[in-house]
């Protein structure tokens, strides 16, 4: 009966899980201070050199193929593998200035100083994971429709992506019977990040370089292992690589770091790592409330002087959740995280240069704004894996994501899709996208202040 339920379906692949071998995925992430890193996955035995205004230079190894010793998950151990990496991972840091950036011939997109178009998007997988009820129908587009999503952010041809964190979610093999993830790629592998992310994104990895944050599914005990070779655009420090889990204590904590633009006479955009957080608070004691006080004063410091500075982790710190067993109750924000901006900022939470919050986790989109002085929170979770169910309409009165926290206004959809933000004025125009591209609201965000059109149709069927 075991096996029946939680077996894998291995007769062969269908619909998108047959993915098309491909050349090398080439991609920009900008790291600390806004540098770009150029980043090449292939199979081929050495990294390729790079064109930096057609002057040849060696990519340098990030990290080589290998693969990585089955060690204790978050999964149900039976269903969990070694993590196989058949491709090389290559580096090249790309020096400010440089005017054309090409690797075997594909041009790679360079940061603009002043980025006129953001897409942000995030939580993209398709879930497959045993003990959280039937898996995500990863064959059908209507069903997981992240491909779509990605194309049709790629079609606005933006000046930077930011994905909000949880990129991969197919961490067990599909269940027997289950049509709609049949052959899916599983585990932590390079097969089932290709088919999680890279392969459905590669058209919006080509048009824009990205800022990453990391979601709860990259710590170590998931996808830690390929967050760290793909993605983080810092150098990998010694046993941060979530290889063994006795070095997760050095794996699951990175340090925030600022990526400024000069959009809107200056902005900021700080990447806090809030993968391992829970939902409890979290006494002064404990080592992560130690270590994000640590990071939140530090990074506070260095954008103080930013009149315009976005905070950006994936837990939304003031956006509410789906309660799938009290409906009418949505949850409120990340405790764990108010714990300790509390300690700094009493009730705000925020420092003042904090013009608002850019979160996902929640499988959904929602702008949330406050009478009381909180910057506004802008959660953009509905990129692909399954959206929460709808809030109740009308939104119960007085109920705070915060101590505090009253809201003055709060627009939120299920619907998949992402969201743009341009610079207006002194402020910033926003819009939700759903997965054809088609405005569902359009915000306009300044002075800690956001108003939204009301969605037509708000809610989806599950």
């Amino acid at each position: 009966m075991i096996l029946l339920l939680l077996a894998a379906n291995l007769s062969g692949c269908s619909g998108l899980n047959q993915i098309p071998e491909r050349a090398d995925v080439k991609f920009v992430v900008l790291g600390p201070d806004g540098v770009p890193v150029a980043r090449v996955i292939t199979t081929a035995s050495r990294c390729p050199d790079i064109l930096l205004d057609g002057v040849a230079r060696v990519m340098t190894v990030r990290m080589s193929a290998e693969t990585i010793p089955l060690r204790p998950t978050l999964s149900i151990p039976s269903m969990s593998k070694p993590s196989e990496f058949p491709v090389l991972t290559c580096d090249a840091m790309i020096p400010k200035g440089t005017q054309r950036a090409t690797i075997e011939g594909a041009l790679l997109p360079l940061p603009k100083a002043d980025p006129k178009n953001i897409i942000v998007i995030g939580d993209t997988g398709c879930r497959i994971k045993i003990g959280s009820g039937s898996a995500q129908d990863c064959d059908d587009p209507a069903k997981w429709p992240f491909e779509r999503v990605a194309n049709a952010a790629a079609a606005m041809t933006p000046d930077l992506v930011i994905h909000v964190g949880d990129f991969h979610y197919r961490e067990n093999a599909c269940p027997l019977l289950d049509r709609g993830c049949s052959g899916s790629p599983w585990g932590y592998g390079w097969d089932a990040w290709r088919a999680d992310f890279f392969h459905p994104a590669r058209r919006l990895l080509e048009v824009a370089p990205w800022i990453v944050m990391r979601g709860n599914h990259e710590s170590c005990a998931r996808a830690g292992q390929g967050w760290w070779r793909f993605l983080d655009p810092r150098p990998v420090a010694s046993r941060q690589n979530c290889n063994a889990a006795v070095d997760d204590v050095i794996g699951d904590y990175s340090e925030p770091y600022v990526v400024p633009t000069d959009a809107t006479a200056g902005t900021e955009f700080i990447v806090f790592d809030s993968s391992l957080v829970g939902v409890s608070p979290l006494p002064p004691t404990d080592l992560m409330y130690r270590n994000y006080h640590a990071q939140l004063t530090a990074v506070f410091a260095r954008t103080a002087r930013t009149p315009r500075t976005f905070f950006m982790s994936h837990h939304p710190v003031l956006g509410f959740a789906a309660n799938g067993s009290k409906p009418g109750s949505p949850f409120p924000g990340n405790a764990g995280l108010q714990s300790v901006l509390e300690n700094l900022y009493p009730t705000v939470l925020f420092p003042p240069n904090i013009e608002a919050l850019l979160s996902g986790h929640n499988h959904i989109f929602q702008m949330v704004s406050f009478s009381t002085p909180q910057p506004p929170q802008v959660v953009s979770g509905n990129g692909g894996v399954w959206v929460d169910p709808p809030f109740p309409t009308p939104f119960p009165a007085g109920l705070q994501p915060a101590p505090g926290a009253v809201v003055a206004e709060i627009v939120a959809t299920n619907r998949f899709g992402f969201m743009s933000m341009e610079p207006a004025g002194s402020g910033w125009a926003m819009t939700a996208w759903d997965v054809r591209g088609v405005a569902l609201t359009t915000c306009t965000l300044g002075g800690r202040r956001a108003r939204c059109a009301a969605i037509d149709q708000p809610w989806a069927a599950r």
